[in-house]
């Protein structure tokens, strides 16, 4: 990909999906990759925007620390099973109170447990988007 953005230069357009595409924002950056497609914006919109925000002003310190407080235990969540890449939007959606209904056979939906997980997760970005407001 630096190839061909090197040769390519701003005429460059990458369209792409990655799970969790914040863990690769920063060195896609640095490839001229300015974009990215965010799950997580369906349901922490502010969380996500100032994610962008810090990546694009190169702020590692508030990049790294985002990734820690939120997205790196969210991964540790969508990780435990097999096709949780989707449940867990679904599931950040019903946290927020936008419920998008079960996932289709042959997915399933995150435990009561992991919701509750994902809820204090959700909770805790919601109480900094608060303050910061």
């Amino acid at each position: 990909m630096t190839r061909i953005y090197a040769r390519l230069g701003d005429r460059f357009t990458y369209v792409g999906g990655l799970p969790t595409a914040e863990t690769f924002a920063l060195p896609y950056l640095t490839m001229g990759v300015t974009t990215y497609s965010s799950a997580i914006f369906n349901f922490v919109p502010k969380f996500a925007l100032e994610f962008y925000a810090a990546v694009r002003a190169f702020d590692n310190a508030k990049v790294y620390k985002m990734l820690n407080e939120f997205v790196l235990p969210y991964i540790q969540l969508r990780n435990r099973k097999r096709g949780y890449a989707v449940s867990i939007v679904k599931a950040g959606m019903k946290v927020i109170g936008r419920d998008a209904g079960p996932v289709r056979a042959p997915l399933t939906d995150l435990t009561d447990a992991e919701i509750a997980e994902l809820s204090a997760l959700v909770s805790r970005v919601a109480e900094v988007e608060k303050l910061a407001a």
